[in-house]
């Protein structure tokens, strides 16, 4: 029986997924990482990714059965590997303080305040880990970037790494239409 590897990202996962564990079937709408994108580190290694959210029917993959109208690979879990991403983050000390300062606010206060990120942060090239585990989570855990001034690194879950059997023929290549 034929396998692939998908990564399923923590967002998607953590939004609007279900949880799944080793031996189980899964049915999942996915899109093919192009060859540029497997140069530049997407995937960690897999072939596709889970996409719960976006993506015209341009952009899926095949799969083998249809639900609910939209195309959707099944296999069986064969393996799941948490993969861990190391991140350098920069800190901008002036946009920390007024988020801080927006966070216990006065009198004055004008309600909700939209503010940008103080930090910014860049995955370090081949700086992954991966954890084989039997199920994968609902929540992904993440160290916290920090309150230093300077560039520090942190280790986040990003999602995971698939391992599926795929029935009835040859995993979804790139451009393959349902």
């Amino acid at each position: 029986m034929p396998r692939m590897r998908v990564f399923y990202e923590d967002w998607q996962m953590e939004c609007c997924g279900t949880p799944f564990a080793v031996g189980d079937e899964v049915a999942w709408r996915l899109v093919a990482y192009d060859a540029q994108d497997i140069r530049q580190g997407w995937g960690y290694g897999a072939g596709a990714r889970v996409e719960g959210h976006g993506g015209g029917p341009d952009e899926e993959t095949t799969v083998r059965v249809r639900t609910t109208g939209r195309v959707r690979t099944t296999g069986r879990v064969h393996a799941i590997e948490l993969v861990r991403q190391e991140f350098v983050v920069h800190t901008d000390p002036r946009l920390r303080d007024q988020a801080d300062r927006a966070r216990e606010p006065g009198e004055q206060s004008p309600g909700l305040v939209l503010l940008p990120s103080p930090y910014r942060m860049e995955a370090v090239p081949g700086a992954h880990t991966l954890e084989a585990v039997r199920t994968c989570p609902k929540w992904f855990e993440r160290e916290e970037a920090g309150r230093g001034p300077g560039p520090h690194r942190v280790r986040r879950a990003v999602g995971v790494l698939v391992t599926l059997d795929v029935p009835d023929g040859t995993p979804p290549q790139s451009g393959d239409r349902p």
